[in-house]
């Protein structure tokens, strides 16, 4: 291992040293997309513990699969290996209801009328969010809570780059209107 930090290694050298076996450079890939790929899986599940075990099984899919993998884009393909244990999931169980809040907060603490603003207008997004159909659910995830590119959403999801920039718009605009409605 070189003294080189972590952040500076490009994906790329990682995943080539993963390849090879170097469990510390794959440890530097999972410290690397943790957070993300926890976030993707908590807000498509709502409960932190499965969120939890998608996101450690992401992981363990990952490594297991890497060295016969051609990876193009790491990060679209985690995010592609989190989506279908995540659509797994929801295959296997029946559903919960609707998605319970978007856990968006800040480090500091604002006023108590400001907090309970932000809870109700998180609690209005989340639940005009789960009002939209799956996909357009999943490309308001991977693209606004996830901050994917339109072509890693396209990778992730499967679908070609240009109908991924169509479904954004078509959940944008219903999504508005969801949330003009819920305001009425």
């Amino acid at each position: 291992m070189t003294n080189t930090e972590p952040h500076t290694i490009s994906d790329e050298d990682l995943i080539r040293r993963s390849v090879r076996g170097d469990k510390e450079a794959f440890g530097m890939l999972y410290e690397r997309y943790l957070a993300p790929i926890y976030r993707y899986c908590y807000f498509r599940v709502g409960s932190p513990l499965e969120a939890e075990d998608l996101t450690e099984a992401t992981f363990l899919k990952a490594w297991e699969s890497l060295p016969r993998s051609d990876v193009q884009s790491f990060r679209a393909w985690l995010y592609r290996i989190a989506h279908n244990l995540v659509v797994d999931h929801h295959r296997s169980r029946k559903p919960d209801g609707p998605v319970e809040r978007i856990g968006i907060g800040a480090d500091t603490q604002p006023l108590p009328e400001s907090a309970v603003q932000a809870r109700e207008d998180s609690q209005r997004l989340a639940t005009a969010i789960s009002a939209l159909d799956p996909v357009h659910q999943q490309v308001i995830v991977c693209r606004f809570v996830n901050q994917l590119s339109h072509s890693e959403t396209s990778q992730v999801l499967g679908l070609n780059e240009n109908h991924v920039r169509i479904l954004q718009f078509r959940a944008l605009k219903k999504l508005a209107s969801l949330l003009r409605k819920d305001r009425g």
